[in-house]
């Protein structure tokens, strides 16, 4: 059975592990933990909050018993460049020289202070037809950083890549690296669909044609938003606000409907962006792949109503995202699979490299 770098979602408020094992048949959890974020996080420049990130970095992983040094880890999506871009037939030699040209249009800081990477997601066959091409700009300076920080707790990393490209990979199997699953996911579990990963300082979105990224897009606004507001309006402390939303939601009808009211601005918010990038998908792809669902993801997925509130408002059947589903047929601890959809990113990059 072959084991796998293990999986670190380094989050503004949690940071996550996943740690698999994996034959072809399915993975195995081996752990899977949750702790805080030290409060500066990765935010800072200071030595002394660096090396505290350090110390809880080591802790979630000697907790959880990870017997591997290897990691593989995600940039906070806020702080880099994700687009899918159209571009005539390449070969693999002329790519490397045309993507520079074409990030120079769409990242708006020189070149110099960032690291590219690009993953071509479709080839035509025909001259005629458009190739897509994944980009990721991250500044060099915040890659340097995460390489220090992980350096001072012990950890070798793997691989760098942005938060999205994980969460997609554990919820949507992918025809270029599996097309027996594929074929079967795409047809009975994962249709065109819209996965929006909320986070506690930003939502991700993230559209699905064909079990292919088609479209990604950034809103400046999370699960931290949620909790401004409703710590303003009840006098609240956040981590107040924090159990508060937990417990009652986004009905209107909780506690007179006034945590409904509170929160509505800022999931209006996402639903507005989600409707523009259902429009443009729509747009390109006319009626022929309709987005079929939408997949939740992140804390705020499990919320009481917060479903049934992106079904209602976007007109999509919406379901909270289970990155689980990769998992063979095991025993796993209830906690776990209750915050199935905290752990979307670190599954995603814990199974990274298997395909």
């Amino acid at each position: 059975m072959k084991t796998l770098p293990f999986g670190l979602d380094i989050g503004a408020t949690t940071i996550k592990t996943v740690w698999l094992s994996g034959d072809g048949n399915g993975f195995i959890l081996n752990s899977a933990s949750i702790l805080p974020t030290p409060p500066k996080g990765m935010f800072s420049e200071s030595p002394l909050d660096q090396e505290e990130m350090a110390r809880a970095i080591r802790k979630i992983v000697d907790d959880s018993k990870i017997a591997t040094k290897y990691v593989n880890i995600a940039l906070p999506e806020s702080q880099v460049y994700t687009r899918v871009l159209e571009m005539p037939r390449l070969s693999d030699k002329e790519l490397s020289s045309a993507i520079y040209w074409e990030a120079e249009q769409y990242i708006p800081v020189p070149l110099n202070s960032i690291t590219l990477d690009w993953l071509v997601l479709k080839r035509p066959q025909t001259e005629a037809e458009k190739m897509e091409v994944l980009l990721v700009g991250a500044p060099t300076a915040l890659v340097d950083k995460y390489q220090k920080v992980l350096t001072m707790a012990g950890l070798t990393i793997s691989c760098l890549e942005s938060e999205i490209l994980s969460a997609v990979r554990s919820l949507v199997v992918n025809p270029a690296t599996d097309p027996d699953k594929a074929k079967i996911a795409n047809e009975k579990i994962f249709p065109n669909t819209l996965i929006i990963h909320i986070g506690a300082l930003s939502t991700s979105l993230a559209i699905i044609n064909n079990g292919t990224i088609a479209f990604t897009y950034l809103i400046p606004t999370g699960g931290a938003a949620i909790n401004r507001a409703i710590a303003t309006d009840f006098g609240f402390s956040e981590s107040q606000a924090e159990e508060y939303k937990k417990v009652y939601g986004v009905s209107t009808e909780s506690l007179g409907g006034k945590i409904g009211k509170a929160t509505m601005p800022i999931l209006m918010t996402i639903v507005t962006e989600v409707k523009k990038a259902v429009a443009f998908y729509n747009e390109k792809y006319k009626s022929n792949s309709p987005i079929q669902q939408i997949l939740l993801s992140g804390g705020t997925a499990k919320l009481p109503g917060v479903t049934t509130f992106f079904t209602q408002n976007c007109g999509i059947e919406t379901a909270i995202a289970n990155p689980w589903n990769i998992l063979s047929s095991q025993q796993v601890p209830k906690e776990i699979i209750d915050n199935a959809s905290d752990y979307t990113i670190a599954v995603g990059l814990a199974i990274r490299g298997y395909e």
